[in-house]
């Protein structure tokens, strides 16, 4: 028993692809540890391996900013062109 409300079935769509890369490419990068587990370059005396964390964590933010302005655009699109 389903109860129609109206909405649309969920579909992928290319804006939410891109909205899925924005959220997982964070944890990509920092689960892939031997891609940055050295001391090499280091900037300003610091070692890569903390400085690329700490630059992820900026990039981070930006990439889930970037997936939220997206997902509220694709979901005033689905309801017709309505702005919240």
């Amino acid at each position: 028993m389903t109860e129609e409300t109206g909405a649309k079935p969920p579909t992928v769509t290319p804006v939410r692809v891109v909205i899925a890369l924005c959220l997982v490419a964070p944890f990509v990068a920092m689960l892939w540890v031997g891609s940055y587990a050295k001391v090499d370059p280091t900037f300003i005396g610091i070692p890569f391996f903390y400085w690329y964390q700490m630059v992820w964590v900026l990039i981070s933010t930006a990439l889930t900013m970037v997936a939220y302005k997206l997902w509220q655009h694709d979901q005033r699109a689905r309801k017709g062109g309505a702005s919240a």
